[in-house]
């Protein structure tokens, strides 16, 4: 007797987190049957809905969460914002922010190659995750549907070729922070090979490496310092 199986397909919720992130609206759970089961089909709707939205992708953005698996989705231009931009809290839903990294590519990144990336600059940033959810909660499956909890990155100015492991902090300007060692080396060799495993990146593309810090709170005037790649500041209204 043959077994029933499961005949999935992103395009249904696709349709409804597209809607959610053209309009704002808060979504509610996704229907099971229509749910992604796991990171793999989270991730082909998350580029399922750009692809609705007719919305390339620029590149590959990593979060790392502390005890929870790492979150993988398209990177979008319109989401990348330069530092010194005030950010409206009421523009972002359920929104943490932690220190980023972004690698804009200097060659492409070949699918088929493991050589590290190759990259014209390097930027300090702060990620601002949020959702498209009315609440924080979710597995990876959907949280990677939901364009890998991509809010806001905020991007500071470029810098050559620095070292790749730095001491990364975030927090309210003057308040008291944590000071975390980080090797973006690894980081980005990571995000790389996510990349080549979609197919590569044109040079000019970006590989973006989030949650480098504990999250904190938007409120106020937030500052990262990634040791030689710089610091930034964001004002959140």
């Amino acid at each position: 007797m043959v077994e029933n199986q499961r005949v999935w397909s992103p395009d249904s919720a696709a349709r409804w987190l597209a809607e959610a992130v053209e309009t704002g609206n808060a979504l509610t759970e996704l229907p099971e049957d229509i749910a992604p089961r796991d990171a793999t089909e989270g991730l082909e709707v998350a580029f399922a809905i750009l692809e609705r939205l007719d919305i390339p992708p620029c590149g590959i953005r990593l979060l790392y969460r502390p005890g929870a698996e790492t979150l993988i989705g398209p990177m979008i231009e319109g989401r990348l914002v330069p530092a010194g931009t005030p950010i409206a809290l009421d523009a972002l839903r359920n929104p943490t922010l932690t220190a980023a990294a972004i690698g804009v590519l200097a060659a492409p990144l070949d699918p088929h190659s493991d050589e590290a990336p190759c990259f014209a600059t390097l930027h300090a940033a702060l990620d601002v995750s949020a959702t498209r959810h009315a609440d924080a909660t979710g597995d990876t499956a959907t949280r990677t549907a939901d364009l890998a909890l991509l809010g806001l990155v905020v991007a500071g100015r470029g810098k050559p070729l620095a070292p790749m492991v730095v001491s990364a902090s975030l927090g309210a300007r003057g308040g008291k922070r944590t000071v975390m060692s980080r090797d973006l080396g690894a980081a980005f060799a990571e995000a790389a090979g996510a990349a080549r495993s979609l197919g590569g990146l044109p040079a000019g593309g970006l590989l973006v490496v989030a949650g480098l810090t504990p999250s904190v709170q938007a409120a106020g005037v937030v500052t990262v310092s990634l040791g030689p790649l710089g610091r930034l500041a964001s004002e959140f209204a």
